[in-house]
C-alpha cells in the first residue's frame, strides 16, 4: 500500500511539473513577444558581428535566449530605424565578424540606405579589420578606440589540403570529377593547388579585393589609387589611420556623445535585441500584398531540412512542402527563394529544380544569393525568372565530384582486417578497402557525365543560352557575383530587398507599396516549441551539455552515424574557401 502511494505522489509531481514548466514557457514566451518601450529622440545602437546567420536558430533555446542577430533581422531594424520618429541617430559597432563577404556587403547596403533618413549613423571600433572597417566606411563619421589599431592590410584566402595527412595515416582518397575548375576533391588528393584550382583562388580574391577598395574609396571620399597605397602601408596605429583620413576621430566609447550631437538633450540608447521587436507594421511598414521568403540555408540533402546544427541542412522534402504551400496560397503573389547553400547532392538539388520550375509556371519565382550559392545551391536557382547576388557572392560551380576512401592502409596500421564477399559485377564498387578499378571507374565517369551534361543543359535553359556557352563558363569554376553578372549566371547585384523588388515587379505591385513578408520556415508557436523543446538536430548537442559533455559531437557521433548523402551519390558541392 505504501508502495501504491509512493508511485502516485511521483505520478502526480510529474504532472505538476510539467504544467508548471508550461505555464513558465507561457509567460516567458509571453514576455519575449512584448514589444519593448521606445524612448523619443533615442539613439540606436547595432553590435554587428559574428556569422551573420540567415535564420535564427529553433527551439526553445533559440526562442527565449537573445540569439546573434540575422542578415534580414539588422536589414529591417534599419529600416524600422530610418523612419521611426523616435530614433535620432545609429552606432553602428562591428565587431569580429565570421562571415563571408556577401552578408556583410548586405548589411552595409543597409547603412548605406539609413543615410538617406537625414539622421547620422557613427562607427565605433574597438578593433578594424578589413570587414569591420568596409561596414564602418559606410558610416557618416568613424570613430576608433585610442587603444585599438586598424588592421587594413588587403585580402587573404586559404585553402587546406590534406593528401600528406592521409598519406601518413595510410588512407587513400579515390576522386573524380567532372570540369576542370571543379576542386571540391583538392583538398584529400592534392598536396597543393593545380594550376586551374590557383588560378581561380587568384581570381576571386582579387575581384573581392578590388570590391573592398571601391567600397572604402566611395565611403571615405578617396581614389581608388590612394586606397590601395593606403592599405600596402597597413595596419595602422591610430594616430597613423587617424592622419590618413581613414578615421574621422579617436576616442572612448563614453566620449562619442561629446563629439557628436546624436540626438537633443541626455543619450537615450536602444539596442538592437530590443529594438527587433518593434513590430513593422506598427511604423507602417510590412502591410500589403504578400510574398513568401523561403531560405534554403545549408548543405542540400534529400529529406527533411535541420536548420538547427551549425552548417544547416537544406532538405527537399521540406523545400517542396514551402514552395507547395506558397504556391497554393492565392494571398502570395510572388516567391523569392533565398539561397546560401554550397550545394550537395545532385539528386536533391534536382527534386528542388523541379518544384521551383513548377512554382515559376503559375507565380514568380526571383532567386536571391546570399554568401554562397553554388554548385547545387544555384542549380536550385536556375530556373527562377530572375537571379540576384551580391557583387561578392561566391557562385556557379557548375560540376560533378564523387570521392571515396580507400582505409586499407589505415587498418593495417592499427593492426586491423577488413575482407568483404559480393555477389553482382560491381557489387564491390564502394568498397573501402580498395580504389575502383578500372572498369568501376569509367562507370562513375559515365553517370557522373550525365548528370553534370544535365546540368548544363538546365542552367543554359534557365539563363536563355546554349550549353556550349554554359560549359565553357562551367567546369566547376567559382565565380563572384560581380564576374557572374558579367557572364550572364546572374541577372542583377543587391540583396533580399532587391529581390523583393523584382518580385514586386514581376507580380505587378507598385514599387512604392509595402509588402508583407511571408518566411518560411515559419516562427515556431508555443505548441511547437512545447512539443519538441530542443529544436531538430541540436537536440543530441543540447542533451549533451546538460549531461556535462565537454563536447557534444562526440554525444552525436555514438548517437547516430553521420549519413547526410547516401552511399555513391554525386555531389554538386563547392569547394572550401576560407576568407579572410
Amino acid at each position: 500500500m505504501a508502495l501504491r502511494r509512493g508511485v502516485w505522489l511521483v505520478i502526480v509531481l510529474i504532472v505538476l511539473a510539467v504544467f508548471a514548466s508550461g505555464a513558465g514557457l507561457l509567460l516567458l514566451y509571453s514576455a519575449v513577444g512584448r514589444e519593448p518601450q521606445v524612448a523619443n529622440h533615442s539613439t540606436l545602437v547595432l553590435h554587428l558581428g559574428g556569422n551573420l546567420e540567415e535564420m535564427e536558430p529553433g527551439g526553445v533555446l533559440g526562442q527565449f535566449i537573445e540569439s546573434p542577430p540575422t542578415v534580414r533581422s539588422i536589414v529591417e531594424t534599419l529600416r524600422k530605424a530610418k523612419v521611426d520618429s523616435r530614433i535620432s541617430s545609429v552606432i553602428i559597432k562591428p565587431t569580429s565578424a565570421a562571415a563571408l563577404w556577401a552578408k556583410v556587403q548586405e548589411v552595409r547596403d543597409a547603412i548605406v540606405d539609413f543615410r538617406r533618413s537625414g539622421k547620422p549613423v557613427i562607427a565605433y571600433m574597438e578593433y578594424g579589420g578589413e570587414q569591420e572597417f568596409y561596414l564602418s566606411s559606410a558610416c557618416d563619421k568613424v570613430f576608433l578606440m585610442p587603444a585599438a589599431s586598424l588592421d587594413l592590410t588587403g585580402m587573404a584566402s586559404y585553402e587546406l589540403f590534406l593528401r600528406g595527412t592521409l598519406d601518413k595515416i595510410g588512407a587513400y582518397p579515390d576522386a573524380l570529377h567532372i570540369g576542370e575548375y571543379k576542386t571540391a576533391s583538392n583538398t584529400f588528393t592534392e598536396h597543393t593547388f593545380t594550376p586551374a584550382h590557383r588560378e581561380m583562388a587568384e581570381s576571386l580574391n582579387t575581384d573581392l579585393y578590388e570590391q573592398l577598395v571601391r567600397g572604402i574609396a566611395d565611403g571615405r571620399h578617396k581614389s581608388e589609387a590612394a586606397v590601395k597605397s593606403l592599405i600596402d602601408h597597413g595596419p595602422f596605429l591610430p594616430e597613423d589611420a587617424l592622419r590618413a583620413g581613414l578615421i574621422d576621430d579617436l576616442a572612448y566609447e563614453d566620449e562619442i556623445d561629446d563629439k557628436v550631437k546624436l540626438a537633443p538633450g541626455a543619450p537615450k540608447y536602444v539596442e538592437l535585441n530590443d529594438y527587433r521587436q518593434v513590430g513593422s507594421s506598427s511604423l507602417g511598414l510590412g502591410r500589403g500584398p504578400r510574398i513568401a521568403i523561403i531560405y534554403a540555408a545549408g548543405i542540400i540533402v534529400s529529406g527533411k531540412s535541420s536548420y538547427d546544427s551549425p552548417q544547416g541542412v537544406v532538405g527537399s522534402d521540406t523545400i517542396i512542402e514551402y514552395l507547395r504551400k506558397a504556391r497554393a496560397d492565392s494571398s502570395v503573389k510572388a516567391i523569392v527563394l533565398r539561397v546560401d547553400s554550397p550545394g550537395g547532392s545532385a539528386i536533391a538539388s534536382d527534386v528542388i529544380w523541379r518544384e521551383v520550375m513548377l512554382t515559376k509556371n503559375q507565380k514568380p519565382v526571383i532567386a536571391s544569393m546570399s554568401d554562397v550559392a553554388a554548385s547545387g545551391g544555384y542549380y536550385i536557382a536556375m530556373p527562377a525568372h530572375a537571379i540576384v547576388a551580391e557583387p561578392s557572392t561566391l557562385t556557379g560551380s557548375i560540376g560533378v565530384v564523387i570521392t571515396k576512401f580507400v582505409i586499407d592502409g589505415t587498418l593495417k596500421k592499427l593492426g586491423m582486417n577488413m575482407e568483404g564477399v559480393s555477389q553482382g559485377k560491381y557489387a564491390g564498387m564502394y568498397s573501402p578497402v580498395r580504389p575502383f578499378s578500372p572498369e568501376e571507374r569509367a562507370r562513375m565517369a559515365e553517370s557522373m557525365q550525365a548528370t553534370y551534361d544535365t546540368f548544363v543543359e538546365k542552367a543554359a535553359q534557365g539563363r536563355n543560352t546554349t550549353p556550349e556557352r554554359i560549359d565553357a563558363i562551367g567546369q566547376g569554376r567559382v565565380w563572384t557575383g560581380r564576374q557572374a553578372k558579367q557572364i550572364g549566371l546572374v541577372d542583377e547585384l543587391g540583396g533580399l530587398d532587391r529581390a523583393v523588388a523584382l518580385a514586386k515587379q514581376r507580380a505587378k505591385i507598385p514599387q512604392d507599396s509595402e509588402v508583407e513578408l511571408v518566411v518560411y520556415p515559419p516562427k515556431k508557436t508555443l505548441y511547437d516549441v512545447i512539443r519538441n523543446p530542443f529544436g531538430g538536430s541540436d537536440r543530441a548537442t543540447t542533451l549533451g551539455s546538460l549531461l556535462g559533455f565537454t563536447n557534444p559531437k562526440v554525444l552525436q557521433t555514438l548517437a547516430a552515424p553521420l549519413q547526410v548523402f547516401r552511399r555513391g551519390e554525386p555531389l554538386a558541392l563547392m569547394p572550401n574557401v576560407f576568407l579572410r
